[in-house]
């Protein structure tokens, strides 16, 4: 069975932590196409492992899981570490602040 571990990206409503995007994720690669149902047309799949989506705190746990279930798997790379810089509402409203357009 494959699997696919890798570190999920920062959603677009996390302002500037990166809150649920520090665990690693192992998810199932479909096995079944999806298909639509005849009544409501919605798509669905008998393959029920691609509803598992199982979180791990490192990459190594995770690959150490799939290696012990006997699981072929395709980790990503560890993303380069992004510079936090420092953000002050404060700042805004210094008096030393050089505004330009303003004469």
């Amino acid at each position: 069975m494959q699997v696919r571990i890798y570190r999920p990206a920062k959603t677009p409503m996390q302002s500037g932590q990166r809150g649920n995007a520090k665990a690693w994720v192992l998810e199932y690669e479909p096995v079944a196409p999806k298909q639509p149902d005849r009544l409501m047309g919605w798509l669905g799949s008998n393959d029920t492992t691609q509803q598992v989506r199982l979180k791990f705190a490192t990459r190594e746990e995770a690959v150490a899981y799939a290696e012990r279930k006997g699981f072929d798997y395709q980790a990503a790379a560890e993303p380069a570490p992004k510079p936090v810089r420092s953000k002050n509402y404060s700042d805004n409203f210094r008096f030393d602040k050089l505004e330009f357009g303003r004469f």
